[in-house]
């Protein structure tokens, strides 16, 4: 076998073990959903961040819980500058050992979601577009391991795979300066929990970046 042969396995290995990863990871966020839920913890639906921080500080960056869901070998950091960009990441998910680079982290986007011109460039749906996936296609947001993921905060009633259609409809549509791939599709490597999804898109550079997609909501 050639060595650029090799190259190319060992780029697809490496590219297959870093999603993996990821998505242990994301199933293990959901778990700190699904806590939440169950928590009768107020939420403020106004605000993403606000809920984003109820999340992470009471969840991802509890001790006690990290050791419980096996997620301890993980830093969970917040609103934390891009060293590249004027971007602010909402969650910052850098392995602790063993330690890469400075860069070498996942990055997770949180938008809140309703059921307000669902298929409109006023509604929410186009935001999460607009400033969220957008911003990992034109390097706003970075991607070492060519994998990152969205949590959609969901603060309405509505049917949400039909909401992942009418995301991919203003996705395809309005957004023609996005070269998406595959749009959002249903994936299933949480157990128990249909509401997650995966898109693959090419950035700015050309490099194939696939996002992740989780829909937590928060409606009774």
């Amino acid at each position: 076998m050639s060595d650029n042969l090799l190259d190319a396995s060992k780029f697809i290995f490496c590219d297959l073990v870093y999603t993996k990863e990821f998505e242990n990871i994301l199933s293990k966020i959901t778990l700190c959903y699904f806590m939440l839920r169950n928590s009768n913890t107020e939420i403020p639906f106004h605000d993403e961040n606000e809920i984003r921080n109820i999340l992470l500080n009471g969840y991802l960056k509890n001790s006690d819980i990290k050791k419980q869901i096996n997620i301890t070998e993980y830093l969970f950091d917040k609103e934390t500058n891009e060293i590249h960009s004027k971007g602010r990441v909402d969650i910052r998910i850098m392995p602790i050992n063993p330690f890469i680079s400075d860069e070498a982290y996942y990055i997770i986007e949180c938008k809140r979601l309703d059921n307000k011109a669902c298929r409109g460039v006023s509604g929410l749906n186009y935001k999460y577009i607009d400033d969220g996936i957008q911003r990992f296609t034109t390097g706003y947001y970075s991607s070492y391991y060519n994998v990152n993921a969205m949590i959609g905060f969901i603060v309405d009633s509505l049917d949400i795979h039909k909401n992942i259609e009418d995301i991919n409809f203003l996705l395809l549509n309005k957004f023609r300066n996005i070269t998406t791939i595959s749009a959002l599709g249903k994936e299933g490597f949480i157990d128990n929990y249909e509401f997650h999804y995966r898109s693959i898109h090419l950035t700015n550079e050309k490099n194939e970046l696939k996002l992740y997609h989780l829909m937590f909501s928060f409606v009774q």
